[in-house]
C-alpha cells in the first residue's frame, strides 16, 4: 500500500512538473491533478498493454522508442477522457508524458531502495 502511494504521489508531482514546464498542458488545479494521476495509472494498466502487444512490431523496429510515442498516446487519451485537464496535441503530450514517468521512475527507484532495493 505505501508503494502505491509514493507512486501516485510522484505521478501527481509529474503531473504537477509537466503543466509547469510543457505549453499545452494544463489542469484545473489540485483535485484535477489527482484525478489525471489515477485515470493515468488506470490507462496504464489496461490501455498500454494492449497498444504495446499491437505496436509490437514497430517497436521493434525503432528498438523501443516507440513506447514513447505510446505513453503519449496514453496521456493525450486521459486528456480526451477527463474534462480537467487539456493535452494540446501530439508534442505537449509527448514531452509531458516523458516527465511524468522520469517523476514515476524516480519514485519507483526510492521506493524500491527503501524496500531493500526489491526494484
Amino acid at each position: 500500500m505505501l508503494r502505491f502511494l509514493v507512486q501516485f504521489a510522484f505521478t501527481v508531482a509529474g503531473f504537477w512538473l509537466a503543466q509547469q514546464w510543457v505549453p499545452g498542458i494544463d489542469t484545473a488545479g489540485w483535485p484535477s491533478l489527482l484525478i489525471a494521476a489515477f485515470l493515468l495509472g488506470i490507462a496504464n494498466a489496461i490501455v498500454k498493454p494492449i497498444l504495446v502487444v499491437i505496436t509490437f512490431p514497430i517497436t521493434l523496429v525503432t528498438f523501443g522508442l516507440f513506447l514513447l510515442v505510446i505513453n503519449a498516446a496514453v496521456l493525450g487519451l486521459v486528456g480526451l477522457v477527463m474534462k480537467g485537464l487539456v493535452v494540446d496535441g501530439f508534442w505537449p503530450a509527448f514531452w509531458g508524458a516523458i516527465v511524468i514517468g522520469v517523476c514515476s521512475w524516480i519514485g519507483d527507484k526510492l521506493v524500491g531502495e527503501a524496500q531493500g532495493g526489491k526494484s
